[in-house]
């Protein structure tokens, strides 16, 4: 089963690709857009859903946005034209740290998927690299609760605790302005929407070729976030900006 397919499947129900609520995500927005016509940039924008938030609650506001996933980009381009917002959006199909523009941005957002630049340092690296004098950046990125088990790390990869976070991004050149730690009721709310989803679709479509896959990702999943990691990880939303500059 295509991986992209997975993705779009499990998401139907919880858009952000992280664990996020509606309302976590109209407030971080609201902080980081506090002009309401900055130029809006997202690296490793999925289906757009950042962006697509920010274009609808700010007129003024241009976007691009960066994925390797053609499906994920071409249903973000769909949503543009259903929302009346594709004339102030910009996609671009290629890695995100490969991506190079020829003008700045006032905000840079990297939400879940430091993983495509090696870490959430790197990341910030990349951000800095698009960032406009005066801009921010929203990054969002997995840390541990408590001391995780070694099969944790294994899985999700070696992250820190909030404390050892912040001091990292701050030692790096930058000044958090404001911040969320994701809630339990996020994090597991994020957990089921993902594993239930799939599921669903798997028992609705038995008949799909697809089915029995999906089913069985979405049961591995489960079983690994539940037995493996739901009491340890966690996730921050971080809005930067540059120390010196």
């Amino acid at each position: 089963m295509h991986r992209d397919l997975i993705s779009r499947l499990a998401h139907a129900d919880h858009p952000i690709a992280a664990p996020l609520d509606d309302d976590s995500v109209r407030r971080l927005l609201d902080r980081a857009l506090s002009r309401g016509d900055e130029r809006v940039l997202d690296l490793g924008c999925g289906g757009g859903e950042w962006l697509l938030r920010a274009l609808t609650a700010c007129p003024d506001v241009r976007a691009e946005g960066v994925d390797t996933s053609e499906v994920a980009l071409a249903h973000a381009r769909k949503a543009a034209g259903a929302l009346g917002v594709q004339d102030r959006l910009v996609l671009h199909h290629r890695a995100a740290a490969d991506f190079a523009a020829s003008h700045a941005f006032d905000l840079v957002l990297s939400v879940g998927a430091a993983h495509a630049f090696g870490g959430l340092l790197p990341t910030l690296a990349a951000a800095r690299e698009h960032l406009a004098p005066g801009g921010r950046v929203l990054v969002g990125d997995g840390l541990w609760l408590r001391e995780p088990s070694r099969e944790a790390v294994e899985m999700l990869g070696d992250f820190a605790d909030l404390p050892t976070t912040v001091d990292r991004v701050v030692a790096d050149g930058w000044t958090p302005v404001y911040g969320h730690v994701s809630s339990r009721e996020e994090l597991d709310g994020y957990e089921w929407a993902w594993t239930g989803t799939l599921a669903s679709w798997a028992l609705d479509n038995q008949g799909d070729p697809d089915s029995a896959e999906a089913l069985a990702v979405a049961t591995a999943h489960r079983s690994e976030w539940l037995r493996v990691y739901r009491d340890t990880w966690g996730f921050v939303t971080l809005i930067l900006r540059p120390t010196a500059g």
